[in-house]
């Protein structure tokens, strides 16, 4: 045997198999995989991949709750809105062609669920007042749990912000996506979005301080 033989590397291990669980929660907040693997999966479950649309809910369900939430100031209708986003995405995914992030996709529904929301009810009668939305959240939701105080407080701050404003805030600064992003989302220019932000961290310290 010669000697280059001899020193003839080993062959080289398979490539270990590429995990399709959602990743971790980052640094800025944002919850389920990356915005990569959320469009993938968006992509192969609008071409039949059950799997991959259960994923898909799975990764954004989370942030979609939490935008229509903050966006409609109806925490106890959070999970209505939430579901009726989905049913309206899981039936357009045939249609995304993945020329933007699908989480940005799935948010633009969720905005229009919203903005369909006020519209139904703004020409249906109004038969009677409804609950503060403050007080339900505070009956729900368990009394000892930590930063609840807080919690409750932002929420009454946002909803006092210009609907533009805080709908800004929400998507930039709680859901942490991009200006960029929300600038898709909301159809409205970068620079838009920025003084939106800017203006809603300035009413917000207002509130705040008062």
């Amino acid at each position: 045997m010669n000697a280059a033989h001899d020193t003839m590397a080993p062959p080289a291990p398979p490539a270990p198999p590429v995990s399709t669980r959602p990743r971790r929660r980052t640094a800025a907040g944002r919850s389920g995989a990356a915005d990569a693997d959320i469009t993938l999966w968006a992509l192969a479950a609008g071409d039949g991949d059950r799997d991959a649309a259960e994923r898909f809910v799975r990764a954004t369900y989370d942030d979609v709750r939490r935008f229509v939430a903050h966006l409609s100031a109806d925490g106890p209708g959070a999970d209505d809105l939430a579901q009726e986003t989905f049913a309206r995405a899981l039936g357009s995914l045939p249609g995304f062609a993945g020329r933007s992030c699908a989480r940005a996709w799935l948010l633009s529904i969720a905005r229009r669920v919203v903005v369909d929301r006020y519209r139904r009810a703004a020409v249906r009668p109004a038969l009677a007042d409804t609950a503060d939305w403050l007080a339900a959240a505070d009956r729900a939701q368990p009394r000892r749990a930590p930063g609840f105080e807080e919690r409750i407080a932002l929420l009454d701050a946002l909803r006092a912000l210009d609907g533009g404003r805080r709908q800004a805030f929400v998507l930039t600064q709680l859901l942490g996506l991009s200006y960029a992003e929300a600038a898709e989302i909301t159809g409205c220019p970068i620079g838009t979005v920025r003084s939106r932000v800017a203006r809603a961290r300035r009413d917000l310290a207002t509130v705040w301080l008062a």
